[in-house]
Formats: structure tokens, C-alpha cells, sequence
């Protein structure tokens, strides 16, 4: 008889247990799948190119974001927008569950002559010593099960600095993701590549949060410095000071 359930931690640990095995992309139990993902450096994959998000560059090009400070890539893959955001002047913290991502970013940040600290690790598990000026989250938001939202939310409010700014981007319905309910994922016990999600269900996760902007991404021409696909929503918003 298993009564082991006693905190808000062992159920998440639960309900992560009720996804099958090769559809774990958020825990360590994902680190095998993205080395996979990763392992082949010529797919076609858009942001396998070593440019950063353009709704990041816009952010600091505008002024919306203050260079500078401590900023922290959280699913940062090849470390395009890790990179970006070292050459603006942040001291940067990247994250990724997968060792092959990790060492290609690390290539990436020696040839572009930056300095950043890479941790391969789950974010949630990760040890990082916040508090972070800007968090930056491209594509592993909408690789998390309903239920660890809570666990994302507490990440920003552990580690993100008062006045700061988390940054998004994330599939947007109609154009790429799963639209099923949330209650769905845990009947069929897969995550369907990724989940979509509406302009109005981000301002219901992140209501805690001031919106600053909240678009789909540009569509960047293949010429261009930035990585652009609009079938992404893009959000920056900031947390009171």
C-alpha cells in the first residue's frame, strides 16, 4: 500500500509519473531524448542556426530591457540567445537537460568569445543563485506538462529579481502545438510534441506578472541576423519592484 503522498512536491513527482517514459522531455529522464535531438547538428531544425530570438534583440534594442545585469537562459540548447545576451553585457546562466546541447553551446560561446556559465541540469533541480535581472525561455515552457507550471512559477518567484523581466516564447494555437485540454495529456500519457497555448491562457499562467508585450514572433527571413517563426508567441513581462 503506497500512502507516500504528503507534500505539493510528491504529487507533482505523481502526476510526472503518469506520462509514459519516452514522453518525459522536462525531467532528467528527458536528458536521452534531446541528446538525441541534438545529436545530428545538419537537420532542419529552425533554431539549430546560431541566431538569437528577435523579440529578445527588439527587447533590448527598445530599451525595454536594460543591458547589463544577470540574465538566465532557461532551456538554452545550442546557447544562440545565451550568447546574445553575454555580448549585451549580462553575466548569463544557461540551462539544459541535455549534455550534447551543453557542449555545442560551449563551442558556440568560445568561437563567439563569451563567458557563460552552463549548467546541464533540470531547471528545477538546477542550483542557481538567483536573483536574475531578465530570464529568457525559448521553447521549454510549452514542453512542460500542465502541472509543472506550478513548479515554473516558483522558479520565477524564487529567482527573479524584483522589477525584473522573464521573457517568452512558446507555440501558439492554431499554428503549431496540442491544443487538448490539459486534463487530456493525462489521459493519453503524452505531451504530443509540445503544447499550445492562447494569448489569453499566458495572461492566466502568468497573471502574478505586469505584461510589457505580448506578440507572435516575426517572421525572419532567411538573410537575417535574428531567428524569427510566427508560429511562436513572443511575451515579455515584469514582475513588480
Amino acid at each position: 500500500m503506497d500512502r507516500s503522498i504528503r507534500t505539493v512536491e510528491d504529487v507533482l513527482a505523481l502526476l510526472d509519473g503518469l506520462f509514459a517514459p519516452d514522453a518525459d522531455r522536462w525531467s532528467e529522464g528527458g536528458a536521452d531524448w534531446w541528446d538525441g535531438f541534438y545529436a545530428d547538428r545538419d537537420r532542419p531544425v529552425p533554431f539549430f542556426v546560431a541566431k538569437p530570438d528577435e523579440n529578445l534583440v527588439s527587447y533590448l534594442e527598445r530599451g525595454l530591457v536594460a543591458p547589463g545585469g544577470r540574465a538566465l537562459d532557461l532551456g538554452c540548447g545550442p546557447g544562440r540567445n545565451a550568447i546574445r545576451l553575454a555580448e549585451a553585457g549580462f553575466e548569463v546562466d544557461a540551462v539544459d537537460l541535455s549534455p550534447t546541447a551543453i557542449a555545442w553551446a560551449e563551442e558556440r560561446a568560445r568561437e563567439a568569445g563569451v563567458r557563460i556559465r552552463f549548467h546541464r541540469a533540470d531547471v528545477f533541480e538546477a542550483a542557481l543563485d538567483g536573483p536574475y535581472d531578465l530570464i529568457h525561455d525559448s521553447g521549454c515552457f510549452h514542453h512542460l506538462p500542465p502541472h509543472r507550471r506550478i513548479s515554473h512559477l516558483a522558479l520565477l518567484d524564487r529567482v527573479l529579481a524584483p522589477g525584473g523581466h522573464f521573457s517568452l516564447t512558446c507555440f501558439a494555437s492554431g499554428a503549431m502545438g496540442s491544443e487538448l485540454p490539459d486534463r487530456e495529456f493525462y489521459r493519453e500519457g503524452r505531451l504530443q510534441g509540445g503544447l499550445a497555448y492562447t494569448p489569453d491562457a499566458l495572461r492566466r499562467v502568468f497573471s502574478g506578472l505586469h505584461e510589457v508585450e505580448l506578440r507572435r514572433m516575426r517572421d525572419e527571413p532567411e538573410g537575417s541576423p535574428h531567428f524569427g517563426e510566427p508560429f511562436l508567441w513572443t511575451g515579455l513581462f515584469r514582475r513588480a519592484a
